[in-house]
């Protein structure tokens, strides 16, 4: 970061402003409705800024800056079109460590002014550090078509009950997860729908009828999808930002990591082929152990929890102990990664159903029926098979399909660095051994790979020969 993003508060603060332009006028306005007390040096001050200077009590200093003007004041923005002036006054306050905003010069400021979404008293300030404004105010457009006026009454509503909620609550886990359920259910709807009273009555309830000693946690067993974390849902992300603990897979890319929660604890629990870091029985206990903690425990998977992902084993357990969970599904990696690799599952003339296979084979031994994996105009999916290439591609030939059919590997799908390797049930294995793509990888084996190099859109990505 090249700003650490902080708030002030200047309300009944000094603050100077250099400018007595419409420049100037925009900072003051700000600073105004931040309750500051403004000081504004300038040879003319616009007629704007002097009735905001009278509306709020400031003061005009008509004639020169000079560096005793910064005695006792909190902040100093320099808001003119002289440049000497400017680093002038950046150099004196830097010199009595006053911070400084020299307006759309980012190399002599200490602050910047964020673009601002007001829902007072929740305010979101977006900066580019004064490298794209025109980014940052867009970013604002969109957050305030995202984010409804009643937020500020929420925010008002959440204050009026501070102190009573901490006096029920004794730990900060009890009153994080009384107010996310008052947060983001009937207390907030009732807000947004202009019942003030309603809401208010009805979070007095839930203080009233609140065990702290007795709160069962939550289970979210959510899809991460297959590593791009724009294809999460929204609902995926809303449930990891409200975590008090995440257990995570390998197949979670760290940039879908990096949206958790900040302070949640993150816990890999990460399984590769013959290298458990956590059994599976270790897991399911371990969520069951968080959620009788009160806590809210997010169990990420990558792609779909119920494709390949064991999520039904985990269930079994939540239920025989009957801890509450949700699910939320996540993008396969079959449709993500051949979508972004330019291979459609189905084709017309290619292919009209598609099978989802693992190639983690039981004990090493053949235990799929391949005799139904050979039927014409079908795409074949294997999870987990790199491994098993070369044993599954003879399989497929010995029971029927034609050497020729074509087969790709998909590495690493969706991500920055995916690759994909394309060649024939007769050669892809030894295809694989030289180029040695790395897991997770997905294979496909059908008519419909031959697609792949007039659809691929993924960047400058290119079919490894």
């Amino acid at each position: 970061m090249d700003y650490l993003p902080l708030f002030y508060k200047v309300q009944s603060q000094d603050v100077l402003l250099v400018g007595g332009g419409q420049i100037a006028l925009r900072k003051a306005r700000l600073l105004a409705r931040a309750g500051a007390t403004i000081t504004v040096v300038s040879h003319q001050v616009c007629d704007e800024l002097q009735l905001l200077l009278d509306q709020h009590q400031g003061i005009a200093v008509i004639g020169e800056y000079h560096s005793a003007l910064l005695d006792g004041k909190m902040l100093v923005v320099a808001a003119t079109n002289d440049e000497a002036l400017n680093e002038r006054v950046h150099y004196d306050a830097a010199e009595r460590q006053v911070p400084i905003n020299v307006v759309d010069n980012p190399r002599l400021c200490t602050f910047v002014f964020p673009a601002i979404v007001d829902r007072s008293p929740i305010v979101i300030g977006i900066s580019s550090g004064g490298k794209a404004p025109v980014l940052a105010r867009l970013l604002r457009a969109k957050l305030e078509t995202l984010i409804p006026s009643g937020y500020s009454k929420l925010g008002e509503l959440a204050g009026k009950f501070r102190q009573q909620v901490k006096e029920r609550f004794s730990t900060i886990n009890q009153r994080r997860k009384f107010w996310e359920d008052v947060l983001q259910g009937q207390v907030a709807e009732q807000v947004f729908a202009g019942r003030l009273e309603d809401a208010n009555t009805l979070i007095e309830q839930k203080l009233e009828r609140a065990d702290p000693h007795h709160q069962l946690g939550e289970v979210y067993l959510v899809g991460a999808g297959p590593g791009d974390p724009e294809l999460l849902t929204f609902k995926a992300l809303r449930l990891m930002q409200q975590a008090d603990v995440v257990f995570y897979d390998r197949l979670v890319s760290q940039e879908i990591l990096e949206l958790c929660r900040r302070d949640a604890d993150l816990v890999y629990v990460g399984k590769a082929r013959d290298k458990h870091s956590v059994p599976q029985q270790g897991i399911n206990q371990l969520l069951v152990e968080h959620a009788k903690l009160g806590k809210r425990v997010v169990r990420l998977k990558g792609g779909d929890p119920f494709i390949f992902g064991r999520g039904g084993e985990e269930l079994e357990e939540l239920k025989q102990h009957n801890i509450p969970f949700q699910v939320v599904p996540g993008i396969t990696a079959a449709s993500a990664c051949s979508t972004y690799a330019g291979i459609p599952l189905t084709h017309r003339g290619y292919a009209q159903s598609v099978k989802f296979i693992t190639g983690q084979l039981k004990n090493r031994t053949a235990d799929l029926n391949f005799a139904e994996l050979i039927h014409p105009n079908q795409t074949l999916v294997f999870y987990m098979g790199l491994h098993t290439l070369d044993h599954l591609s003879k399989q497929l030939i010995a029971h029927g399909k034609p050497a020729t059919t074509p087969v790709a590997i998909v590495s690493r799908g969706t991500r920055a660095d995916q690759q994909v390797l394309t060649g024939s049930l007769a050669d892809i294995a030894e295809r694989q051994q030289q180029a040695q793509l790395p897991a997770p990888a997905l294979i496909i084996v059908g008519e419909v790979v031959e697609l792949q190099p007039k659809l691929t859109w993924f960047g400058d990505l290119r079919p490894l020969d």
